[in-house]
């Protein structure tokens, strides 16, 4: 199987709201933590201050709108895909939040790997029951994901967005 430049294109244009779901957090988000401080069994938090409630329905909300505008564009995408890819998204994120307070690891903190594919793997499962992807899409997203989102994150660092370069 080869992949062409046009298959990336095509992988990146139906993983797309997922990406602008998960950075939309980091602009928007802010104020009240989804889990409002409360902590699971052992006293951990369950996801910590960073997942907060505004950051989670900005990163639906434009999610969604970048769907919602490359269906009108294209036509090609179901109408909720965009929803469906952003809740998976930022879903996917606080599972991994989830996980990093269960390993002691403060809001911010980095989990490599996890915290590059967190996000696609959640959008990818939801997009399974939506509308199924071709494996060979869902490959090239899980292997040109990380190097975006680093990328990503060392622009938003530099240009003061993000405390953490990761």
């Amino acid at each position: 199987m080869s992949i062409t430049v046009v298959d990336v294109y095509r992988a990146l244009y139906f993983i797309f709201p997922a990406y602008c779901a998960n950075a939309a957090p980091v602009i928007f988000g802010g104020g009240r933590p989804i889990d409002a401080g409360r902590t699971f069994f052992n006293g951990k938090p369950f996801l910590g201050s960073h997942k907060t409630l505004r950051g989670f329905f900005a990163g639906l909300l434009i999610g969604t709108l970048v769907g919602y505008l490359q269906h009108l564009l294209t036509q090609e995408a179901p109408i909720l895909l965009g929803f469906v890819l952003s809740l998976g998204a930022l879903v996917g994120d606080l599972v991994d939040s989830f996980i990093k307070r269960r390993l002691n690891l403060p809001p911010g903190s980095s989990l490599p790997v996890a915290d590059q594919l967190d996000f696609i793997v959640g959008a990818l499962l939801f997009s399974l029951l939506f509308s199924p992807p071709p494996v060979s899409l869902l490959l090239i997203v899980l292997i040109v994901t990380p190097p975006i989102h680093l990328l990503t994150n060392i622009l938003a660092y530099l240009l003061g967005i993000k405390k953490n370069w990761w």
